[in-house]
C-alpha cells in the first residue's frame, strides 16, 4: 500500500516486518475455536498489532521516549511467543506456524534490538 500521504516510522524496517507479522496472526487468527475470541485470540491479536503501533507511536518523540515505546513493542514481540506456544499445544496452528512466527518474531527483536542499540549510541 503505497499512499501519498507519509509518515517516517513507515520507512523503518521493524514497522514494516511487525505490520506484516500482525497481518500474519490475524490470518492464523481465523482458525482459532470461537471459543477463543475473547481469551487467546483476543490476547494474540492485541499483542501483535502492539509491537508495530508501539514503534509508530514512538518514533515522533524524543530518543530517550522512542527507547520507551521500542522496550514495550519488544515485550509484545515475546508475549506472542507465549501466545505461539499456547496456540501450538491447543492445536490451533501447526508446527510449522509456530516455527514460522518464532522466526519472524526473533527477526522483530533482533531489529529493535539493532534499533535501540543506535539511539543508545546516538545519546552518548
Amino acid at each position: 500500500m503505497k499512499s501519498k500521504y507519509h509518515f517516517n516510522f513507515e520507512e523503518l524496517k521493524v514497522y514494516q516486518k511487525a505490520i506484516e507479522y500482525g497481518e500474519l496472526v490475524h490470518q492464523q487468527l481465523n482458525d482459532f475455536p470461537k471459543i477463543e475470541d475473547y481469551r487467546l485470540s483476543s490476547q494474540f491479536a492485541r499483542a501483535a498489532d502492539s509491537i508495530a503501533f508501539n514503534i509508530a507511536e514512538g518514533s515522533g518523540s524524543s530518543d530517550a521516549v522512542f527507547l520507551n515505546y521500542l522496550r514495550i513493542a519488544r515485550d509484545s514481540s515475546k508475549e506472542c511467543v507465549a501466545a505461539t506456544t499456547k496456540a501450538y499445544l491447543r492445536g490451533y496452528i501447526s508446527f510449522e506456524q509456530s516455527e514460522s512466527n518464532r522466526e519472524v518474531l526473533v527477526e522483530i527483536n533482533k531489529m529493535l534490538s539493532a534499533l535501540m542499540k543506535h539511539l543508545k549510541s546516538k545519546s552518548k
